[in-house]
């Protein structure tokens, strides 16, 4: 199976919240081919959540899993240690005040 660039997922990712006008902001670029992505969810009050792609061993699935929420400079905070482990990381903030991200859509999801 060919694996998606993460810059085309990135690309097809913003235009797809673009489509729901749901505001959305590379706010790190990262490598072209094979950075790992990170999606900043701030619901403008606040409050924050981080979600990372993860691998599930037992079955090879991948999922979008939580790696950080609650108050927005906390969040932050993780993904700038995030940041500071792997340079080639993408992030992603979407501003949405009903909280919506599409990671869990088709296509998106796995």
């Amino acid at each position: 199976m060919t694996r998606l660039t993460a810059r085309f997922w990135v690309d097809a990712y913003l235009t797809r919240l673009r489509l729901h006008d749901i505001p959305a902001f590379v706010v790190a670029h990262g490598d072209d081919t094979a950075g790992a992505v990170l999606v900043k969810l701030a619901t403008l009050n606040g409050q924050a959540q981080a979600f990372t792609r993860q691998f599930d061993l037992a079955t090879g699935a991948r999922m979008w899993a939580s790696l950080a929420e609650g108050d927005e400079q906390e969040v932050d905070a993780t993904i700038a240690r995030q940041r500071g482990f792997d340079p080639d990381l993408w992030v992603i903030e979407v501003e949405d005040r009903q909280g919506r991200h599409l990671l869990d859509e088709d296509g998106l999801s796995s």
